[in-house]
């Protein structure tokens, strides 16, 4: 596994599961599920028809999903999927033209993280491409394949409805960071 992405200290608090078990353990943070097995992710990289950033990808061989409330919870393998698919009432609301959101947003303005972010500053076009990755305070956490770092990280994105737009990290790692 790869260190940068240490997970296990994130969640130290790991209790035993039984082999093939689906239910999650308790852990300080939340439940956490199984890690997902190598052929459940080949499954949805096959389903999704391209790889998984690797932070994303090292979080499910960690955890298949987190949270066992509908709300607050990181998806597992089988549940992830294509926002426009797995959810299009959502992907159609945030990706309609708005005056506050254009299309246009110049890169100088949309490639700016952390602190200094204007979260309007996000691109609506975007949205039906991104991965649904979870739900989080009546908002979803994504991942964006159309920006993409040198490392293969995708931006991951953070949407709710009592916000101006996307709060946007340089990938999942980031963001579960931010959000934990």
């Amino acid at each position: 596994m790869n260190a940068r992405y240490a997970w296990s200290e994130r969640f130290p608090a790991r209790h035993s599961v039984t082999e093939n078990s689906d239910h999650p353990v308790v852990g300080p943070l939340g439940d956490l599920y199984p890690p997902a097995t190598g052929a459940g992710l080949r499954a949805l990289e096959e389903r999704l028809g391209v790889e998984l950033p690797p932070s994303y990808r090292q979080f499910l061989l960690f955890a298949n999903g987190w949270g066992s409330d509908d709300d607050c919870r990181l998806l597992r393998v089988e549940e992830a999927g294509w926002l426009r698919d797995v959810d299009p009432s959502v992907a159609e609301s945030w990706s309609e033209p708005k005056p506050e959101n254009s299309w246009s947003v110049p890169d100088e303005l949309y490639f700016v993280y952390g602190q200094e972010q204007d979260s309007i500053r996000y691109r609506g076009e975007y949205v039906p491409d991104t991965l649904l990755i979870g739900y989080w305070d009546d908002g979803v956490a994504l991942l964006n394949p159309h920006v993409r770092t040198s490392e293969g990280e995708w931006e991951a994105w953070y949407l709710a409805p009592w916000k101006p737009g996307a709060n946007r990290y340089k990938s999942f790692w980031d963001l579960a960071m931010d959000e934990l």
